[in-house]
């Protein structure tokens, strides 16, 4: 917890693009975001996360060198503190994206994002809250994932989880908001915030894209179940 809460946010911007690099850079700063360093390749990205302890890294997928999927992978080994990565793509459905979000990343955003957004974006992933566009990266997870028996494996501590936890989980993987799911328990919205860290702590989870991640990996929930379904719809 490294990071001095009320301090400004403080991004690492990683894309091999200049004119990408230096337009978000004045988006974030016109609005109080600190960029500690920028980053032409993956290699320079690792480099300067370690150098500058950022809260949040903007990383594009393809670059030379090194690409945002191995960098993401060094930076999320490395753990360094509460450094939070959020992938640049043009094609949300991804599968390069999908293996980021397996490797670590906190969510994803397109390239021609508005500005607005990518401000509200990079302080959500901050704050913790991690799942943006949750219908696209249910989409996304549901394309890509498998189920894997390997990561089955290391998670069997699902069976640590009460009942209320695993039915939390359930309903998170299918892309629903705190408050959605305070809605669909009738919990209030801090009941619900609690159930989330509970799961994350027990399951030694950075945040809630993993959360969706390992739903579908496990087996939990299962691309077009019954129980992904909003309430109301019927099986096509």
């Amino acid at each position: 917890m490294g990071h001095y809460v009320n301090g400004p946010t403080r991004v690492v911007i990683a894309d091999d693009q200049a004119l990408v690099r230096s337009g978000f850079g004045m988006i974030l700063a016109a609005d109080g975001i600190e960029v500690t360093a920028e980053a032409a390749d993956g290699a320079e990205a690792v480099a300067a996360v370690r150098r500058t302890r950022p809260d949040v890294v903007l990383m594009d997928i393809r670059m030379p060198r090194m690409d945002g999927l191995e960098a993401t992978r060094q930076i999320m080994a490395a753990d360094p503190g509460e450094t939070r990565v959020l992938i640049l793509t043009t094609y949300d459905l991804d599968h390069y994206v999908y293996a980021a979000l397996t490797a670590g990343a906190s969510g994803f955003l397109l390239k021609d994002v508005t500005p607005e957004h990518l401000v509200a974006a990079v302080r959500l992933v901050r704050a913790g809250d991690a799942l943006l566009a949750p219908t696209i990266t249910r989409r996304l997870v549901e394309r890509f994932a498998r189920r894997d028996e390997t990561r089955a494996a290391v998670h069997r501590d699902l069976s640590e989880l009460t009942p209320r936890e695993l039915e939390v989980l359930r309903l998170l993987a299918t892309g629903l908001s705190n408050a959605e799911l305070a809605d669909r328990l009738s919990l209030s919205p801090t009941t619900v915030k609690t159930h989330v860290a509970r799961i994350l702590s027990k399951l030694g989870l950075r945040d809630r894209v993993q959360a969706v991640v390992l739903a579908y990996e496990t087996g939990l929930i299962t691309p077009g179940s019954l129980a992904d379904r909003p309430p109301g719809s019927t099986p096509a």
